[in-house]
């Protein structure tokens, strides 16, 4: 059976541009700056709705691991898990295909990796800090950096824009997914999201280097960390990192290498390479010399031509910076071109067809939600991620009697993951809902119950087509869905890992400087 893969993770993405060198101490233009965010549009791996579901819970219990401070999942239990999922839907057979965002490999050598079952198809999340990073991907990356580095390789040919030297082995036979472009946004200091396939990342054009080169850049919440490809850089897979834009110094004169490494490993996928300094311009402000990093080394989930973005830019506190740098926002309030480190979501519904998706800068864009409704709550997550106290969970009105929780709010996470006697509870007021187990919950399509969540005391309504994330069996769109809420093993017996399905029903904003996150209703 085959579906559109809808259960990557949301990932936002900024095309940024270099503008000439303003004057010392600029006045800020506005406040704030708005770009829009455009979707993508996905194709068809050919998995199961049930596999890629559970390939995407698995990366979500990693992702709220490293969220909530705790130790990951092993390797030997994600694998597991996937193994059932695998045998109960396709039997022996389909323990022979490695499901992953790319398909089944051409390169046999996949085959045998003790990996194949766990690569989840949504690329980006949460890095490992310092202090939980493992040896793995992440460390295999950065030696390979190191060395691709000291004998200076030229897998890009010098082009700042594609990449005709890369030999990856499911990239010449992947096109990039295919996006749905953002209206112009509504406010100054703004950038449009695009939607990357069905809901599945969110994309804004922005520019960097001298000239300026437009850069498609995915933006996270939940990491601290903003890169792009270098023009020398490398797949892990062998050959160059597919038809993105890179740069360096042939397609940048005001680009500086500090010869510092840093590396980045993500829920899925990792990146190594170097720290640098280059102009950047975000909605027309333009950060001169700003300090960001190049990848010359890109796992798979990066390099493939499938992926549509050319970089990650990390929105979290620079607390989790890999690079020990301040982030885009915080340096834009730094350096006076906005008043406030704050950084506004609006997160676009493809089945809306308003396109009208948005990132702000400096501020909230108060034409997108109803001010009379916005609720502003202490982050009291102290690693540097934004989490929230969860007042109540409400099933047509029912209180699910969930109190004391609280919420990891995430744009990169696309799934609801909450402890399993919570996920148990909240979908036992759901009317035809079921457990399949191993964290999945169904429900039928045309259910139109009202699942809410209570934030400072303000309830926020999930969607019903949000709610009933993906049909069971694509061609029986009014027969059983899978939940877009989740049961997570990981984490305290309190916490909740709140990722698009919810947000794309409030306006979602964080501030660095006062340590809070808002919520407001949509208009």
């Amino acid at each position: 059976m085959h579906f559109s893969n809808l259960f990557a993770s949301v990932f936002l993405a900024l095309s940024v541009s270099a503008l000439p060198t303003p004057k010392p101490n600029p006045e800020p233009k506005a406040s704030f700056v708005t770009l829009p965010l455009k979707p993508l549009e996905q194709r068809s791996t050919g998995v199961h709705p049930l596999i890629a579901h559970q390939q995407n819970v698995n990366r979500s219990y990693r992702r709220y691991a490293r969220l909530s401070g705790r130790s990951e999942p092993s390797h030997e239990e994600l694998h597991d898990n996937l193994r059932k999922r695998v045998l109960a839907v396709e039997g022996e057979a389909g323990l022979e295909r490695r499901y992953n965002r790319l398909g089944v490999p051409k390169n046999p050598r996949a085959a045998d990796s003790e990996n194949e079952l766990e690569r989840r198809f949504n690329r980006a999340g949460v890095p490992s800090s310092a202090k939980h990073r493992r040896a793995g991907s992440g460390s295999t990356l950065a030696s390979a950096a190191a060395k691709h580095k000291h004998h200076g390789n030229k897998a890009n040919n010098g082009n700042s824009t594609g990449n005709p030297a890369s030999t990856t082995s499911s990239s010449s036979a992947t096109a990039a997914a295919a996006v749905t472009d953002a209206n112009a946004p509504t406010a100054a200091d703004s950038l449009g999201l695009d939607i990357e396939g069905s809901d599945v990342g969110y994309l804004a054009t922005v520019q960097i280097g001298t000239p300026a080169q437009d850069f498609l850049i995915l933006m996270d919440s939940g990491s601290a960390d903003f890169w792009v490809g270098s023009e020398n850089c490398l797949s892990e897979n062998g050959g160059g990192c597919g038809n993105h834009k890179f740069l360096g110094t042939q397609s940048s004169s005001s680009f500086v290498d500090t010869n510092q490494q840093f590396q980045v490993t993500y829920g899925t996928g990792a990146v190594a390479g170097d720290i640098v300094t280059d102009d950047v311009s975000i909605a027309g402000l333009a950060l001169t010399t700003h300090t960001f990093g190049v990848a010359n080394v890109e796992s798979v989930d990066f390099s493939d031509d499938s992926t549509p973005f050319d970089g990650l830019m990390g929105l979290a506190q620079s607390s989790l910076s890999e690079q020990q740098t301040l982030t885009p926002i915080e340096a834009l309030a730094k350096q006076g071109l906005v008043t406030e480190a704050i950084t506004s979501y609006k997160i676009p519904r493809l089945a809306d067809n308003k396109n009208d998706g948005e990132i702000t800068f400096g501020g909230l864009d108060t034409t997108k939600f109803d001010s009379t409704t916005l609720v502003t709550l202490d982050n009291v997550n102290t690693q540097g991620f934004w989490e929230g106290n969860l007042d109540a969970v409400t099933v047509d009105g029912t209180d699910s009697g969930l109190q004391g929780r609280t919420a990891i709010l995430d744009t990169g996470t696309t799934l609801i993951v909450a402890p399993p006697n919570d996920a148990a509870a909240v979908h036992a007021l759901i009317q035809g809902a079921q457990d399949v187990g191993q964290g999945t919950f169904t429900l039928p399509c045309t259910s139109n119950t009202s699942v809410a969540l209570s934030f400072g005391g303000t309830s926020f309504t999930i969607d019903s087509r949000d709610l009933a994330f993906q049909p069971v069996d694509p061609n029986d769109p009014t027969g059983d869905c899978i939940s877009g809420i989740s049961a997570g093993q990981i984490g305290g017996a309190t916490e909740w890992l709140v990722g698009d399905v919810f947000l794309k029903n409030a306006y979602f904003s964080t501030d660095v400087g006062k340590n809070t996150v808002s919520l407001a209703k949509l208009v």
